[in-house]
């Protein structure tokens, strides 16, 4: 009933739009196409009474004092790589040799994906990402960064909006973003602080980013290497980056607790699970289907054909100003004293906290005793979440729910 009633609503805004005139590319700007996405979105949340994850008993986190870092990091042991220096040809992002160095010459690449709609418009090329961010964007909903460094792929989308936080992750990532627009008066100058001529805001720079032509709200794909491409010819290019303060161990450090499943809570419809596989040792993610209801099923990339698996999931906590219902400041720069974060890898999690010591070099993760953390080589993802996001905790399982004051 609930699809049923999801469709008719889908049904009733084309026939609206078409009853009125033949849209065409010019026509049809992205302020209407996202405004027809919104009022999907606003009925779906509405109107489906998904139930949230199993209830779980609630384990308190104690609050722990955050710990001076040390001064300066170095390696615990010679299997361990970063955050200092790594091998040549070592992705400093990932602790994975590249099978072509000279993508490490170049900025990293982001690219906007959005996440509404999966069943009917799935994903592309998030396996591919060295690292992909994750964060709220009011409604109820969330939306993706991926970041592109020792890989590329020639369709990464979803391609949508821009935000306020592109621009710091941008800045602390060296990197160039591309999307589909932004907004003129709010977010495009917050950009310029950070990322001046670094981000994109076009769907027709072909291939760079592109629409396939059906000129709708999810009709829009990135290229990595071409989106690179752009920003080098247009002298936005730096050749040798300095992206250090990541470490990795193929060995999982000690002092984890069991965590067989991560659940990520951004709303009644909108959530999501990571699931340890011990085959691959790496996390697989589920998420809920609009149109299967509350049946879960693999968030899978269109370009493979296989589930999104990454070697480590993180919930990082952060303060978040909501300037209105889809307006937000996501505060990453200067957390030099640590907030708390939770690193999943190996079937293990690890409390720990985060910080950026710059301006222009990645997150980093320490442990109470202040040494660098030691991510499992491979890709990354980070859950953005609200400082007041409570956590839950029962025999294995984990459960935040995005929260702001």
């Amino acid at each position: 009933m609930r699809t049923r009633n999801i469709l008719i609503v889908l049904f009733c805004l084309a026939v609206l739009i078409s009853a009125c005139q033949t849209i065409t590319k010019d026509e049809l700007t992205s302020a209407q196409m996202t405004a027809i996405a919104g009022t999907v979105t606003a009925y779906y949340n509405e109107m489906t009474q998904t139930p949230a994850a199993p209830t779980k008993t609630a384990t308190k986190v104690e609050e722990t004092q955050t710990p001076t870092p040390a001064a300066t990091e170095t390696p615990t042991g010679a299997a361990q790589i970063g955050p200092a220096s790594y091998p040549e040809g070592v992705n400093p992002l990932t602790g994975l040799k590249v099978e072509n160095p000279d993508l490490l010459k170049r900025r990293p690449v982001i690219i906007k994906v959005s996440n509404h709609q999966i069943d009917s418009q799935p994903h592309w090329g998030l396996s591919s990402a060295d690292m992909v961010f994750e964060y709220f964007i009011g409604w109820g909903a969330n939306r993706f960064a991926a970041l592109f460094y020792g890989q590329d792929v020639d369709r990464v989308g979803p391609v949508r909006s821009i935000r306020r936080v592109d621009g710091q992750l941008g800045s602390l990532y060296e990197a160039v973003v591309g999307s589909t627009g932004g907004n003129q008066e709010q977010v495009l100058p917050y950009l310029e602080n950070y990322i001046p001529e670094r981000y994109f805001t076009d769907k027709y720079l072909c291939p760079g980013v592109c629409d396939d032509g059906r000129n709708v709200v999810y009709s829009v794909f990135g290229n990595s290497a071409a989106l690179s491409e752009y920003f080098r010819q247009n002298n936005v290019y730096l050749d040798d980056p300095q992206l250090y303060g990541m470490a990795f161990t193929e060995d999982a450090p000690s002092g984890g607790q069991k965590a067989d499943s991560a659940w990520v809570h951004w709303s009644y419809a909108d959530y999501s699970q990571w699931v340890y596989d011990s085959e691959s040792g790496k996390y697989i993610q589920w998420v809920m289907g609009e149109s299967t209801g509350n049946v879960f099923q693999p968030l899978i990339d269109q370009n493979t054909g296989q589930a999104l698996a990454f070697s480590n999931v993180v919930f990082l906590e952060t303060n978040y100003t909501e300037h209105d219902a889809t307006l937000h400041t996501i505060d990453l720069i200067g957390n030099t004293d640590g907030r708390k974060a939770i690193v999943f890898r190996d079937g293990q999690a690890y409390e720990l906290w985060w910080k950026t010591p710059a301006n222009n070099k990645p997150i980093q993760f320490f442990d109470a005793e202040g040494k660098v953390f030691p991510f499992k080589p491979g890709n990354t993802w980070i859950v953005i979440v609200g400082q007041s996001s409570p956590l839950e905790i029962e025999d294995g399982d984990w459960s935040i729910s995005f929260s702001i004051p």
